[in-house]
């Protein structure tokens, strides 16, 4: 696996090197011994998978609270999306800064996203399905997020979404 740093601290896109042979090819998508000599969180407590059936849905900006902050590891397994994760942890060097990939089943490209960061996405293509693993089991009562336009950090998004939950459509404006 290749491991790319993104500009924000402690976050990575990570590509599966593929083996091709006469069949088609094999990539490993997780090593836990690679996880942790990068330092990153090898733990997997949940895996989930999302469908979103239209272009233009948007899902985020996610993130739990403590003690129950989560890492992730996102790919696309069919469609596509720009995924955009924040830093909002206020002692790193890129608080409040943001991040935003395309990501699509074509290149198996993942983004790895620490504790302590928001996450969304924006749908490209009819029926896009998402599939994370993370490192903590979900929490409704540690459950939060930030809104996906806030000017507080700036988020250029491709276009201007068409579908969305009332509630994140309705945070309030990040302080912090």
């Amino acid at each position: 696996m290749k491991f790319e740093p993104t500009p924000l601290a402690g976050a990575f896109v990570i590509t599966p090197e593929r083996l091709h042979d006469e069949r088609g090819y094999f990539a490993r998508s997780f090593c836990r011994r690679d996880f942790s000599e990068r330092g990153l969180n090898p733990d997997v407590a949940q895996c989930n998978l999302s469908l979103s059936t239209r272009r233009g849905t948007l899902r985020g900006m996610h993130f739990q609270r403590p003690p129950h902050q989560e890492a992730k590891l996102v790919r696309c397994v069919a469609g596509a999306l720009w995924d955009v994760i924040i830093d909002l942890r206020p002692s790193s060097p890129t608080f409040r800064k943001h991040f935003g990939i395309r990501l699509d089943p074509s290149e198996d490209r993942m983004l790895y996203v620490p504790e302590g960061f928001a996450h969304g996405f924006l749908t490209l293509e009819d029926s896009t399905s998402v599939f994370y693993q993370i490192s903590q089991s979900y929490d409704p009562v540690h459950a939060s997020g930030v809104r996906w336009n806030d000017p507080a950090f700036g988020i250029e998004w491709p276009f201007e979404p068409t579908v969305m939950a009332e509630r994140d459509r309705t945070y309030p404006d990040f302080r912090g």
